[in-house]
């Protein structure tokens, strides 16, 4: 009688479930792939370039269809497109243009001819816009002869730079340094006078020599200036290079669209002209990439 009153008095012990009979199981959720994190925070960093870069397409896009509609219908109204090449008479012209080395040449030649040119006027008036910022006296003495010549315009020097070098290649080079020269020079000492006067008496109260100003202060204050310089100079220089190699080149596509214009070749003078703005528009691009890099505060 006691043994059965101490059973009943232990407490029960519980018995798990069968498996059959257990609760299924939730699985816990996938964590999220480290590809997904990544492409998610590039395009929260890319938003407003990918922004950007929709909207340039739609512009591009609109733009060909204008080009599109208005040559196809042959539209006159004051401005005259019964002579302008389609869309798909450029693109026949490119198809065939590219299995030509000729065009290649062509686009080679002013693309050396630029940097040639354009190298040499960056060398040349970056740092002869610092110096003219900085001392007053050689900005006196140098300001006034380039505001006289600055307002020449590039056709006007091509009988001046035949005369003055031996080969039209060397004409041709002189012109797009000059195309390029004097926007570089006045964006540079612009940038010299928005420096802040307090950077500089500070970098002397501590002890700065003038080479170290120079480096430290005035360089990277006037940097934006000097690379907006560099970008308006690019599109000039390109400008300067056209009109040069239409007069007096015989090579180039300068020379390649006057030379459709005299043969009546419509379709090729819109290659040459979209050509132009193509390798105008890649080369200001990577002023701005380089720009990037050098002023990553910007």
């Amino acid at each position: 009688m006691d043994n059965a009153a101490l059973k009943l008095a232990e407490p029960a012990v519980p018995v798990a479930p069968p498996a059959d009979l257990a609760a299924p199981k939730v699985p816990a959720p996938a964590p999220k792939t480290s590809v997904v994190i990544y492409a998610r925070r590039w395009l929260a960093l890319h938003k407003g370039e990918l922004r950007a870069l929709l909207f340039g397409a739609i512009s591009l896009g609109l733009f060909l269809l204008a080009w599109y509609l208005l040559t196809k219908y042959r539209v006159t109204f004051h401005v005259r497109f019964i002579n302008v090449p389609s869309p798909e008479m450029v693109f026949d012209s490119l198809m065939k243009t590219t299995k030509d080395s000729k065009f290649f040449t062509h686009v080679l030649l002013s693309c050396r001819r630029i940097v040639f040119g354009f190298m040499i006027a960056a060398v040349i008036a970056v740092p002869l816009g610092l110096v003219m910022g900085r001392f007053k006296t050689i900005r006196e003495f140098i300001f006034p002869i380039s505001e006289v010549m600055r307002p020449i315009p590039a056709i006007a020097w091509v009988p001046m730079s035949i005369m003055l070098w031996p080969s039209n290649e060397e004409s041709i080079v002189f012109i797009t340094f000059l195309g390029s020269f004097f926007p570089i020079l006045l964006n540079t000492l612009h940038g010299m006078k928005m420096v802040d006067p307090v950077l500089v008496r500070a970098s002397q109260c501590l002890g700065a020599k003038e080479a170290a100003i120079f480096r430290e202060v005035y360089f990277p204050a006037s940097l934006p200036h000097i690379f907006t310089g560099l970008t308006v100079g690019m599109g000039v220089a390109w400008v300067s290079l056209i009109a040069a190699e239409m007069i007096s080149g015989q090579f180039g596509i300068g020379y390649f669209t006057w030379e459709a214009y005299s043969l009546v070749q419509y379709q090729d003078i819109a290659l040459g002209m979209i050509c132009i703005g193509v390798l105008g528009l890649g080369s200001s691009a990577l002023i701005r990439g380089v720009g990037r890099i050098v002023m990553p505060w910007g």
